[in-house]
């Protein structure tokens, strides 16, 4: 037990007093040694009864403040307080299988991976939740493979993530702008340094996704948005799937504003949109005959707005960082060479260290 390494948990989170408590559970309920664990929430700053979730937990785990209320600071500020030998993302939505670290330590020994993680199963809860749960589990939902993956295999990105510590001392720690795609953005130059991302279907866990649309629609917007800083600052990371959606939006807004002028534009138009209809209502058609056709309309209705959402956010992106392409691109935040001297005398001691206390959120 004493070769076992030790693992920090990190769950970055803001307002999530619903989810929260099944979280922390489930980490808590894991087969791993508990003196070989440790978890740190990192709070942005919450303004519901997610504080008074924690403090039922007392001792059991350590809380962090968040000033900048977004992912990647607070992973960044778990990280460095972090006094693991491997570091856990557990998002607040998300519920783990008892095994999933004790598989994840196994599986970065096994492959010698830099990084690992296993499929994300979405769950909804009502119809229309099921139906953004089943939308976002498919092809043509969402391009990334944990979404659907079936069998192990090397990757781009994985779903949250466990890495060894010494990752971020060679590659850097979360870029902080990033609201939304930091971790694939970290991913990225974690391959681009040469190392790999393994994806292992025996990491089990179930993420709690939107139940309307409306929300939907706000995280797939930012996803768009967002997606155009990490082209400026890695244009190989991106793939052809990536473009789709702001290409159709696109197509869409110039065809129309041309139709003004030439009526032939219309037929372009058309052709797109009706093009559009027959790939949703196929792909609609092939879930809603898996899970119930009672959900084909929920389904077609979660697809566009994933589409939609994504390639209009990517659009407004390009205009609102247009300058940034003309900007020398600041190097990511650095893991310290200080903060990992410090980790071995931290873990004999079981201080928490200087940044841990500077940054801890009271609960008393």
């Amino acid at each position: 037990m004493h070769d076992l390494p030790m693992v920090s948990v990190i769950i970055p989170m803001r307002n999530e007093g619903p989810h929260l408590g099944v979280c922390v559970d489930s980490v808590l309920a894991q087969d791993y040694p508990a003196e070989r664990l440790e978890i740190i929430v990192v709070d942005g700053d919450s303004d519901d009864d997610s504080l008074a979730v924690l403090r039922q937990y007392g001792q059991q785990l350590r809380v962090l403040r968040n000033p900048a209320r977004i992912v990647p600071t607070a992973m960044n500020i778990g990280i460095r307080a972090a006094r693991g030998e491997i570091i856990a993302r557990v998002d607040a939505h998300t519920t783990l299988a008892p095994d999933y670290i004790r598989v994840g330590v196994e599986t970065l020994r096994r492959t010698g991976a830099d990084n690992v993680g296993g499929p994300m199963d979405a769950v909804g809860g009502s119809r229309w939740a099921n139906a953004i749960a089943y939308a976002m589990s498919s092809r043509f939902g969402i391009g990334s493979h944990f979404h659907f993956a079936s069998d192990d295999c090397e990757v781009d990105t994985v779903y949250m993530g466990m890495y060894p510590r010494r990752v971020f001392e060679r590659i850097g720690l979360f870029d902080e702008e990033l609201v939304r795609n930091q971790d694939d953005e970290l991913n990225y130059r974690l391959r681009k340094a040469g190392g790999r991302i393994f994806l292992t279907t025996k990491m089990r866990s179930r993420y709690q996704n939107r139940q309307r649309l409306c929300s939907l629609a706000q995280q797939f917007f930012q996803y768009g948005l967002w997606k155009i800083r990490v082209l400026q600052k890695h244009p190989r990371q991106m793939s052809l799937r990536h473009f789709v959606p702001p290409l159709f939006i696109a197509a869409l807004v110039v065809s129309a504003a041309a139709g003004i002028w030439i009526a032939a534009a219309w037929w372009l138009f058309g052709a797109a949109v009706a093009a559009y209809v027959v790939a949703v209502a196929v792909a609609s058609a092939k879930q809603a005959r898996r899970h119930g056709w009672e959900l084909f309309v929920p389904l077609a209705l979660a697809f566009a707005t994933m589409h939609v959402s994504c390639g209009v956010g990517f659009l407004l992106g390009a205009v609102r960082f247009g300058r940034r392409w003309f900007v020398a691109e600041l190097p990511p935040p650095q893991l310290r060479a200080a903060c990992l001297s410090g980790q071995s005398a931290r873990r004999l001691s079981g201080a928490d260290g200087e940044q841990g206390a500077a940054s801890r959120t009271s609960l008393d």
